[in-house]
């Protein structure tokens, strides 16, 4: 049997289109792209690096020139303070500073404020020592909410406070004292202070002192020969922090002290601005002392301060 096999009529009119032929991409033209993209590479990264030297510089002229000017401007003779305005010049005169010391009593003041800073650094790093540890090492309902309160004071600005206080103050015979600006300073600088060791101490594994308290250690004792010494760049940063608070306080120290021989050196160098004499050489002499020791701290502990600030932010 014969299979019959029907076949379409073909359309000679249609043309199938013809694909073209897929052409290789000519090594020519790729050495091209990879030699500009090389050329091109360097140039990039010296533009990236330009650009961040010239915002890091932006800022710091932005931050540091108003101190300079402020010291430079300290220097001019009086008659010349708002005359002339050249960035650099010689001799510099001193008069400025022999008038401080002898219109105020600077070294009192000084003094004041040199003991108010002292002192708020031991208090605060002994109390904020031992409340971070135990927040950290014991155990207990709520201490994430405790740390986290103690930085409830800094909501508020620090006239809201003064004033409260100045009125406790007054009814435990605290008025007018260095003891109750003492007070005040730690209500301030302590919160920051227990905060910043808390996560210091919390980014720190407990194997280290579990191994001093096998070696016969308490755990008093190996809070102090372990803990401690490895918690210096953390140290330092709240003793920077609370120097930084008590040095420059003006609100506390304005509002609590009355007396002349107990006032700290900013609400002392407030007392040269009057209401019709205004002596900025004066000022400006004052203010460049009061930065001096900042600076100075600044400088030669700047390390452990950044060394403390990201050791508290991340966790072990």
């Amino acid at each position: 049997m014969k299979s019959h096999v029907e076949r379409l009529p073909v359309d000679s009119s249609r043309q199938i289109p013809e694909r073209e032929p897929i052409r290789p991409r000519s090594s020519l033209q790729h050495g091209s792209k990879v030699q500009e993209s090389t050329f091109w590479k360097p140039f990039k990264k010296l533009s990236a690096k330009i650009a961040l030297y010239a915002t890091v510089l932006v800022i710091c002229l932005y931050s540091l020139f108003p101190i300079y000017w402020m010291i430079i401007s300290s220097l001019r003779p009086a008659e010349r303070l708002f005359l002339d305005t050249s960035l650099v010049f010689w001799p510099p005169d001193l008069t400025s500073y022999v008038s401080l010391f002898r219109q105020t009593n600077y070294i009192v003041n000084f003094l004041n404020s040199a003991l108010m800073a002292v002192a708020t650094i031991t208090v605060s790093l002994v109390l904020s020592a031992f409340v971070a540890y135990g927040a950290t090492r014991l155990r207990f309902r709520g201490k994430t909410m405790l740390v986290a309160s103690m930085l409830f004071a800094y909501m508020f600005p620090p006239l809201m406070l003064a004033i409260p206080m100045a009125a406790a103050f007054r009814t435990i015979g605290l008025t007018d004292t260095l003891w109750g600006l003492l007070i005040a300073h730690l209500a301030i600088s302590l919160p920051l202070a227990v905060w910043l060791l808390w996560g210091f101490f919390k980014s720190m594994p407990f194997d280290l002192e579990e191994a001093a308290m096998v070696d016969g250690c308490s755990q008093f004792e190996a809070f102090i020969k372990v803990v401690l010494p490895l918690s210096a760049p953390g140290l330092i940063t709240v003793a920077i922090f609370s120097f930084l608070l008590s040095w420059a306080d003006y609100v506390f120290a304005l509002i609590l002290i009355m007396s002349d021989q107990r006032k700290t050196l900013p609400v002392a160098l407030q007392s040269l601005l009057g209401a019709h004499d205004l002596r900025w050489g004066e000022v400006l002499a004052g203010a460049s002392l009061i930065a001096l020791p900042l600076f100075v701290i600044f400088i030669f502990c700047y390390r452990y301060f950044v060394a403390g600030l990201s050791a508290g932010a991340v966790k072990g």
